[in-house]
């Protein structure tokens, strides 16, 4: 992969943390350490949101399902490419404007191979475990009490009868202007990509609490909300859009505050666009 990927300045060294990125952000990311040069190892970080993560694919599965039944696969399937074809997109015009210069080419050194013991390996996969989840899941667990909070609690700090009352839902209200040029134009949906901060499989479960159908009738609950034109548009927004919180406390960790606070601005400024050309250009069509 190293001659493929250096035609878009990568090294071919970050092919494997772009792989892990279609599982989990997390790991892809900390899997980075590996580049030499930290030039590749920020420009590999900031491609790794484009890969679809396994916590999109319950997004998938109920939007699918309830706009493209009859194609589910090929929708699914022109994701993950939409998704890998702005990956290069970005790579190249952060290549030309921030992080210029060539990438590290790739050279193996062969050591000597030699069967691994099982205690070793057990040791190793016990620290590598341990440092995840105390990473990870810390920040996760904060993110679903703070998520909670606001969905079941008004500014006056009183309990809600109905989910409508609440300062999550308010927050959707007021962030609704931002996503009607892209079809979104129920507070709901707004709401939803606002709990996949925390996580991106919270979309769905959010959706099922607001809609007050739950996760097994949320499909038919969907039709009412978005046209198919706006349905795959909120499905590009969701592919793109910030990397879970888990995922920028790492990117903190491995990089800086800055550059975290900035993958955060740009994924979602170039979802933001690349959305509102899909949904403009559908609507062309269909006309």
């Amino acid at each position: 992969m190293d001659k493929l990927l250096g035609n878009i300045g990568l090294s071919g060294r970050s092919f494997v943390p772009m792989i892990i990125g279609f599982g989990c952000s997390v790991p892809a990311v900390m899997a980075t350490r590996t580049l030499p040069s930290d030039r590749d190892r920020r420009m590999t970080v900031f491609l790794i949101p484009f890969m679809s993560c396994s916590a999109k694919l319950p997004i998938y599965g109920v939007f699918t399902m309830a706009f493209f039944p009859s194609h589910r696969a090929l929708v699914m399937i022109s994701l993950y490419i939409f998704g890998l074809l702005m990956g290069i997109v970005s790579t190249m015009f952060l290549k030309r404007y921030i992080f210029k210069g060539e990438a590290e080419r790739f050279v193996m050194e062969l050591p000597n191979y030699r069967f691994p013991g099982a205690k070793s390996v057990l040791l190793m996969l016990w620290d590598k475990t341990k440092d995840f989840l105390t990473r990870a899941f810390t920040v996760i667990f904060l993110a679903s009490i703070l998520i909670w909070f606001l969905q079941k609690f008004t500014w006056r700090l009183e309990p809600v009868t109905v989910s409508s009352q609440s300062m999550l839902a308010e927050i959707g209200h007021l962030l609704t202007p931002l996503f009607k040029p892209l079809g979104f134009e129920d507070w709901r949906i707004s709401t939803a990509l606002l709990t996949g901060f925390m996580a991106k499989e919270a979309v769905i479960s959010t959706l099922g609490v607001l809609t007050g159908e739950g996760v097994t009738r949320l499909p038919a609950a969907l039709s009412e909300l978005l046209s198919p034109a706006s349905a795959y548009a909120f499905l590009i927004f969701t592919l793109i859009y910030s990397p879970c919180v888990a995922a920028i406390s790492i990117i903190r960790r491995e990089l800086n505050t800055i550059s975290a606070i900035w993958i955060v601005m740009y994924q979602t400024i170039f979802a933001w666009v690349c959305a509102w050309m899909v949904y403009g250009v559908i609507r062309l069509l269909i006309a």
